[in-house]
């Protein structure tokens, strides 16, 4: 039964991957393509979200003794997929400001280059985190 958690487990790493360079993606595309690229995405944050109802099946399924650490892993698993949710929010967000400043006229330039430095910099606080987190949680498995 483990093998096939551990399996999932690889599956949800790989699948989170490329949610994240996706999720990336999208505040710098325009038209079909963002909506296309956002299509993907909610598609594959749906995949990520039954892999995690059959890692919760499967965590259902194994020994009271050891599903301890099982449990923890899902509940980082899961903290991770309300960040990636948050994430895609925030990139759809950040693009809807773009078109608003541009439909409006507003010519802040500046202002949106150091929104951008922000976005960048909180995205990458965030990654960072979330490896210390995981870091943590490999550690108190141990």
């Amino acid at each position: 039964m483990s093998s096939d958690f551990e399996s999932y487990e690889q599956d949800f790493a790989v699948l989170t991957a490329e949610i994240t360079g996706r999720i990336g993606k999208v505040p710098k595309l325009v038209g079909d393509e963002k909506k296309q690229m956002v299509a993907n995405v909610e598609k594959q944050l749906e995949e990520a979200r039954e892999l995690l109802e059959q890692m919760e099946l499967e965590v259902r399924e194994i020994p009271p003794q050891s599903r301890g650490m099982y449990s923890s892993r899902m509940r980082s698993y899961k903290q991770e997929m309300g960040k990636l949710e948050a994430d895609f929010k925030r990139s759809r967000i950040a693009y809807s400001d773009e078109v608003r400043n541009e439909l409006l006229g507003d010519d802040g330039n500046s202002s949106e280059n150091q929104r951008a430095h922000l976005l960048d910099n909180t995205e990458r606080l965030e990654r960072s985190s979330r490896r210390l987190e995981a870091g943590y949680q490999i550690a108190v498995e141990t």
